[in-house]
């Protein structure tokens, strides 16, 4: 795959090339030998594009695996335990055995990596909630958020968000206290 788009984010970019540029290298390589042609494996049951050939997002989140987790990248999670101290009205949620986490798809060196071929809302929440609780949780100080540009989300199911959406939402958006350093990569085949 290539990088075709770069946005920074909260000074994402100066601040990882100043502090965190060995890791960034280490990314903008895994992004260079994910082979997208293996990943054309979904074959579509949508109404505007019946038997169409797609790019799988779980291929290729699984080619990112390969290529980063063996630069020692890992997946960072993070057990959520919920508080019952908001109920209200005598309320008491069932006791169920369930163990909710939030997840961070690969950290390395304080540098939190987020691959997202999913809906506009994923890649949001990825950068302005998720970013900024794995800082707070110690985990980062800065992050990358990997998503495809227009083009290649045309070749994916409906839904899926883009780098040129989500730059000008950003933009727009404006900046916050809270913001974690971001640079969002828009890439493509």
């Amino acid at each position: 795959m290539s990088i075709l788009g770069k946005y920074s984010f909260a000074d994402g970019e100066e601040y990882i090339k100043k502090n965190l540029l060995d890791l960034l290298s280490e990314v903008e390589e895994a992004i260079g030998k994910v082979d997208a042609s293996i990943c054309l494996t979904k074959e579509s049951r949508e109404k505007t594009m019946p038997g169409r050939m797609l790019y799988s997002p779980i291929a290729l989140n699984e080619e990112f695996k390969k290529h980063m987790n063996p630069l020692g990248w890992k997946n960072i999670k993070e057990r959520c335990e919920y508080s019952t101290h908001y109920y209200v009205n005598n309320y008491k949620p069932e006791e169920k055995k369930i163990y909710p986490y939030r997840d961070m798809d690969f950290v390395k060196g304080k540098l939190g990596v987020e691959v997202q071929f999913g809906k506009y809302a994923f890649m949001v929440y990825n950068v302005c909630a998720k970013m900024t609780i794995f800082k707070n949780l110690g985990h980062i100080l800065a992050g990358v958020e990997i998503v495809p540009v227009k083009e290649l989300a045309e070749k994916m199911s409906t839904g899926v968000s883009y780098f040129e959406q989500f730059v000008w939402d950003l933009e727009h958006r404006g900046r916050a206290d809270i913001d974690v350093p971001t640079l969002i990569i828009g890439i493509g085949i």
